[in-house]
């Protein structure tokens, strides 16, 4: 195979369909930042609409700016648009909480649907907060409920009649494999089990298909590659054929039939509305609200291609330039069996990659030993790649992660 040159990467950028929407960010100087798989970057609009929300509309219309400029409708709006995304209709997605409450809140209301079936099946590649929330709920409910995990792999043998619900994350978080949703969807509802996906790694990266695949319940955040800034609002959907026959056990106001009626009994809102609870955080949707305008006009369809050429290009060129120094990639090496990210192993990946860091070459690292970096194709080039290559090679022939400062671990890795 011939060898791929910088050149030939900046080529490719000048027949990228998308290079264009680079624009929408503000990119700092110098950095190739391959970790919008955890936190995506500040959209340019974002600072602007903020302080005109935080000057004029709460400034000047203060309590008044609820009906005047529309905050209240912020969770169903922003769901509406999150739906476009994700293969879903308008009215069954909402914008609400953290993904670790909305976890819990479908997962619930999943269980309630199958009150003779005990198991929460999952796998040892979900996100643990999705497994925490899991065992929580088993514990609160003191009936035999319990969680089972199984390897990836297993997943689709183990779903059989005594499964209430499948909970799953579409994309592991480590190495990027992912799993076959239409087909473990079918698998779930012909076992008579409820599915649950997570798609934190997914939704903004790649088209996703709710609908489509049959899917019953899923969540999301709205910090990574929606790019609605650190700790933005989650999202959940729940398809339509179960809004009027579910309901989830957090009773709060904003999921009251009339909250300003200011009952003491509860009757919940219809649709999803009925999965809100507490008073929306109007800042963080509107920034999320900027995070979202980066997709407009943007064909998911071009996304998902670029994501497989930006993993391709990755690891054909460490396979170029790094190939004695100890990388194991942990990624599927076959393009449609991962998400927008690739991930190596290294015995000292966490040292690595704050090398890396230090030269200006972000990504992060996941215990015990994975650096993972993430592709957003919206702003990550193809030159990125060859360059943050370059970069790592270099670290890893003058053994710079030996310093002992890059050992060190921060609170966050």
């Amino acid at each position: 195979m011939t060898e791929l040159t910088r050149a030939d990467c900046v080529a490719f950028d000048q027949d990228d369909q998308l290079a264009s929407l680079r624009e929408r960010f503000a990119l700092p100087d110098g950095i190739i930042y391959l970790d919008g798989n955890s936190l995506g970057v500040l959209p340019r609009a974002t600072g602007a609409r903020l302080e005109n929300l935080i000057r004029e509309e709460w400034g000047q219309s203060l309590i008044t700016g609820w009906n005047k400029h529309g905050w209240v409708n912020l969770p169903l709006h922003l769901g509406a648009r999150i739906a476009r995304l994700i293969g879903a209709d308008t009215d069954e997605v909402v914008v609400c909480d953290s993904t670790s409450l909305n976890v819990f809140k479908v997962l619930s209301a999943a269980i309630a649907l199958r009150p003779e079936r005990r198991i929460i099946l999952s796998d040892s590649g979900n996100f643990p907060t999705d497994l925490y929330m899991a065992q929580g709920l088993a514990q609160l409910l003191g009936r035999d409920h319990r969680l089972e995990i199984v390897a990836p792999e297993e997943v689709s043998n183990r779903i059989r009649d005594d499964i209430a619900a499948v909970m799953l994350t579409e994309v592991d978080y480590r190495s990027g494999r992912r799993h076959d949703m239409a087909a473990i969807s079918a698998k779930a509802k012909a076992a008579g089990a409820l599915t649950i996906w997570d798609l934190a790694h997914s939704a903004g990266a790649m088209p996703v298909d709710l609908n489509g695949c049959g899917v019953d319940f899923a969540v999301g955040c709205g910090y990574k590659y929606l790019n609605g800034g650190p700790g933005a609002p989650a999202f959940l959907f729940v398809a339509k054929r179960w809004l009027d026959a579910t309901q989830q056990p957090l009773y709060g106001w904003f999921g009251h039939m009339t909250p300003f009626a200011f009952e003491t009994g509860y009757r919940p809102k219809t649709g999803i509305e009925r999965f809100l609870v507490g008073t929306p955080p109007v800042l963080s949707l509107a920034a999320l609200g900027c995070g979202l305008d980066t997709f407009d006009g943007v064909d998911m369809r071009q996304v998902r291609e670029k994501s497989l050429a930006l993993g391709d290009l990755m690891i054909r060129l460490v396979e170029q330039e790094c190939p004695d120094f100890g990388l194991a990639l942990a990624s599927p090496s076959n393009g449609a069996g991962r998400g927008s990210q690739v991930s190596y192993a290294h015995p000292s990946g966490y040292a690595v990659m704050q090398a890396l860091i230090a030269h200006g070459v972000i990504g992060d690292f996941r215990a015990p030993d994975l650096m993972r970096f993430g592709f957003t194709p919206l702003y990550v080039r193809y030159q990125d790649i060859w360059d943050a290559v370059a970069i790592l090679r270099q670290v890893l022939t003058n053994e710079e992660w030996r310093n002992p400062a890059y050992s060190r671990r921060a609170a966050v890795t």
